[in-house]
């Protein structure tokens, strides 16, 4: 029984983990840099999209959803989504 709880667990706190590490935004686009890899909101926050980001149609003006997480000190995109 013993042998069947610690991996239990472990498991969970790393599931829990990653879950609560991805986080969500709604703003409104002040610049998109396909070549920069960069998505900047109008309250000035800075998100870096991931290699082989697909873009929805993101202009500028338009309303966006982010899910994104911290790596390095940088806000990374891992998915951006047009609001409507």
């Amino acid at each position: 029984m013993r042998k069947l709880l610690v991996p239990a667990v472990a498991a969970a706190i790393l599931a829990t983990s990653a879950i609560a590490a991805t986080q969500n935004a709604t703003g409104t686009v002040k610049a998109f840099d396909s070549k920069a890899m960069t998505l900047t909101l109008t309250n000035g926050t800075e998100y870096m999209l991931p290699k082989g980001f697909k873009d929805p149609g993101i202009k500028v003006g338009e309303k966006v959803t982010i899910a994104w997480d911290t790596k390095g000190g940088n806000k990374i995109a891992e998915k951006v989504t047009i609001a409507k």
